[in-house]
This record gives structure tokens, sequence and C-alpha cells, in this order.
């Protein structure tokens, strides 16, 4: 299908207003649906973006949202290409998609998402485009094609009820002697869950010498050399995980179903602002603490593109706008909303109020998250999606097989 689609570039809808012409925008807008794709694995996000955003597009805007959540981003990737291989190259049935890395990738390859729009929105200001965990996702130029939504940072998480500190492991090697010590207590979900790509990443950075040889474009020989480490470390492992590694939970929501029920010892989190919002609506025990490895975790920035083919391209922009809001930057990043989302803004590009409006919330996180400073200082890049796909592809391969 790519093939196909990459043939024929799309230009989107011609009636689509500039987003430099703003208010030319926001007039087209009103009265439309937009018809937001994202992951519905976690409730409470949904609940967040249906009242939180939902509210503010249909009072100020008059646009309804109508979210419509997919088990994975990849569902609403391959609805865009099967409508504009089938030639629907205007009116599609997506308008905009909560994104990043290889999905990105695949749209971008097949010319179905609507270019130069994302830096010319009012709140654009805000986002300091030059960072590269911000400008690059998975190593690709963000380009116009993207609009961050937020940031996340991959974290262990363990019940202080049953282990100390001292106790956790804090690498793969380490891992690998704490689930010989205590079998059948850890496991983590099936590839391609996003946890499990990023768990199984992780393992790939530390096994063959960091990641750094990994930045750039994808390098297929070095790829085909070095990845027997991995295999060998997962296949080292699986006899000592939960069912001996018969199976794995195909989600997180799976994977934190068994931690809450202590069944297994870890389960993992992409939360900078830590598990306060999970704790609270009973997913997690209260007892739940986030830890992450010396060797460093993988973090990156999220975002909102709309395909070339949308119907309401004008409502998309209104929404990727809103979402840059300081005010509903700081609603998403604090825990007790809901969500615990990490900044698709710069606090270095804000005016006073809104900058300690933020720093109030990262000031009082509490224990159940770690220390942005922390956090940063073991945070890891995210390379080439090529990447995510061969551990992807491998991982049925040389794992589950």
């Amino acid at each position: 299908m790519l093939v196909a689609v990459a043939c024929s570039p799309i230009s989107g809808d011609g009636d689509a207003a500039d987003p430099a012409d703003w208010d030319g925008v926001v007039s087209n807008s009103r009265g439309q649906q937009l018809n937001l794709f994202m992951w519905g694995g976690s409730s409470e996000i949904n609940r967040f973006v249906d009242n939180v955003y939902g509210p503010r597009l249909e009072a100020e805007f008059g646009i309804h949202l109508n979210r419509i959540p997919v088990a994975d981003t990849v569902d609403a990737v391959n609805k865009v290409l099967s409508e504009i291989q089938a030639g629907r190259r205007r009116g599609g049935a997506v308008d905009l998609i909560w994104i990043n890395g290889e999905n990105f990738q695949t749209l971008r390859q097949a010319d179905a998402l609507l270019a130069d729009w994302s830096r010319r929105l009012p709140n654009a200001r805000f986002v300091d485009w030059d960072a590269p965990e911000v400008g690059l996702d998975f190593g690709l130029p963000v380009a116009g094609f993207e609009s961050p939504l937020g940031s996340a940072q991959f974290q262990f998480v363990y019940d202080s009820a049953r282990f100390g500190p001292e106790e956790l492991p804090r690498s793969y090697a380490g891992l690998l002697q704490w689930v010989e010590m205590h079998p059948g207590r850890f496991t983590y979900p099936a590839p391609p869950d996003f946890h499990g790509n990023r768990f199984i990443k992780q393992a790939f950075y530390e096994l063959t010498g960091g990641f750094e040889r990994w930045l750039g474009g994808f390098d297929s020989a070095g790829y085909a050399e070095s990845s027997p480490a991995l295999w060998d470390y997962l296949q080292e492992l699986e006899p000592h995980l939960w069912r001996k590694g018969t199976s794995y939970p195909p989600s997180l929501a799976e994977l934190n179903r068994l931690f809450a029920n202590g069944e297994i010892d870890f389960t993992f989190t992409q939360l900078p602002a830590g598990i306060e919002a999970d704790v609270a609506a009973g997913i997690l025990p209260a007892t739940s603490r986030p830890f992450v490895f010396d060797t460093g975790t993988i973090g990156d920035s999220h975002y909102l593109a709309i395909p070339a083919n949308a119907a309401h391209p004008e409502a998309a922009m209104v929404m990727a706008n809103l979402v840059l809001e300081p005010e509903l930057q700081a609603a998403k990043l604090a825990p007790a909303n809901g969500w615990g989302d990490g900044l698709g803004i710069s606090l270095s590009l804000l005016d006073d109020d809104s900058r300690r409006r933020i720093e109030a919330v990262l000031d009082d996180l509490g224990e159940l998250a770690l220390e942005p400073a922390l956090l940063e200082s073991v945070r890891l890049p995210e390379v080439a999606a090529e990447y995510t796909v061969a551990l992807e592809r491998d991982w049925q391969q040389y794992v589950r097989r």
C-alpha cells in the first residue's frame, strides 16, 4: 500500500485556510466535527481529553470533538492510507492523529500528511523547535508536519511495600540477575505494544554499547551484526519470566493488572509527572513508586498530525493550537487532573506567570514522581524509526517463536 500511495502525493483540501490567516482558520472551523484518532488504552487520559479539550473547543470555537479510540495508532494510519489508495483525496474520516515514531514516518513516506502548518500556529511561539527532542521525531525532522502535544519518558514502577530502593535492579544486566533470583515475578508487554517496544529498545542500547552508534540513519549492517546480543539476552531472560515466558501480556493495561494483583513485581509508566493519576484511579497500589535504570531511559515527544485528506483541517489546527496553551499544558502535566503528561512547550519561552504556574506543578509532584532533574540526567534519545520496525519484527522471530 505504501508504494502505491507514495506515487500519488496528496495536497489535501484546497479550501483549507492558511494558518497564517488565523482568523480565517477559526472562522472556517466553526460548526465542524473534529474526528480525533488516539490511543484509547487509558481511561484517565480519555477522560481528560473529553472533559478538558472537548468543552473548550465547543464553547470557544463551536467545534464538536469526536474522540475515536484505537488500540494502536497504526489502525488510524492504515485507515488514512486505505482511503488515499482508494482515491479519497478529500473528506477523509481522520482529521487529527495523536502520533509519533514509525507511524509518523509511514505517513511522511506516503505523502499523506498536511504540510507546513504547525510552526505557523499562534501558540507555536511557545515551542522550542530547535530542541532535538522536539524537532526530530525518531530522528526524522518534524518539518511542519506535526505539532507537539507533550513528552514522555520510560520508567519502571515497583511496590515499596514489597521492596526497598536498594533491592531494585538498575540496569538490564542487573535485571537478569534479579529475575534469576525472583523467578516468575517479571514480564513485559509483547511488541508491537509501545511499552514492550521501548523495553527492548532500551535493552538494545545497553547491550550494544550505547545509543550513540545508532544515531543518524538506519545502519542495517551494524544492526545485523549487533542485535544478536539482544536476542541472546531476552532468550536468557525468558525462562525466568512470568509463566516462564510462554506468554506475554498484550498491553500495559494487562501488565498493570498483573502488578496490582501481586502476580509480578514491576510495571511501567511513560508519565514524567508520575503515577499519581493511576494510583488515584485504583489502577496501581498506593505504595507504588517509579524508578529508572542508571544506564538510562528513552524519552521523546508525541505530536498531533493532520492527514492530507482530512475533512476538517481547520478544526484540527484549532485543537493543535489549543493544546499548546500554557494553562492547558500545566493542566495536562498535573497528575491530579488525571494525566501527568510531560510538556510540549518550553518554560524558557513563557511569560513569568505561565512559567510560575507550571513550575508550581513540578514542585508539587510528590513521592509518586521522580525528580525532573533525575529524569533529565538519565534521558536517552530515540533513534530512526527503522530500528523499531526491525526490533518488532525480529522479536517475533527470535523470542516469541
